[in-house]
């Protein structure tokens, strides 16, 4: 099966969930993991399984994420499967109770890409997942990367 792991990373945290999504499924698949702002969509159009996912910034997906979906045609990703995570921070590592809440209300990446890749006519097939880290820059939690394999094996059952 060919699996393409797509990934928007500022300080290494989502580049390093792919991965260890990417090498979860590498055994029995042909998979692709590729920074999403280094290809397009005709690069990936021929995949089984897409799976995209962004660093959260202002609730959603960063820049390059939104731009590569916008390049799917409507209608893309018809008879594919997909799926969506992000990284993001523990709330418990926000100080101020507003932004707290704002961050709580507000939303994050995985949520607004799973929309997205549903809307091109994407089957997701795992909810959307987040993934933490520690501050801004992390590193990520601890036991992140143990559970997104353990996520990933949900996607390729």
């Amino acid at each position: 099966m060919k699996i393409s792991v797509l990934y928007e990373s500022f300080f290494g945290n989502t580049k390093a969930i792919a991965e260890a999504i990417g090498a979860s499924f590498a055994k029995n698949n042909e998979v692709q993991v590729f920074n999403i702002s280094e290809i397009n969509w005709e690069k990936v159009s021929d995949t089984e399984i897409l799976i995209v996912g962004s660093a959260t910034r202002a609730f959603g997906p960063c820049e390059a994420t939104k731009l590569f979906l916008k390049q799917i045609p409507a209608n893309g990703l018809t008879e594919k499967s997909v799926a969506a995570f992000d990284t993001r921070i523990l709330l418990s590592q926000i100080h101020s109770k507003f932004s707290r809440y704002l961050v709580d209300k507000g939303g994050y990446a995985a949520k607004r890409i799973a929309k997205t890749l549903e809307k091109k006519g994407g089957k997701l097939i795992v909810p959307p997942e987040g993934f933490f880290v520690m501050g801004d820059k992390g590193p990520l939690a601890e036991g992140e990367l143990e559970r997104a394999t353990k996520w990933a094996t949900l996607i390729v059952k």
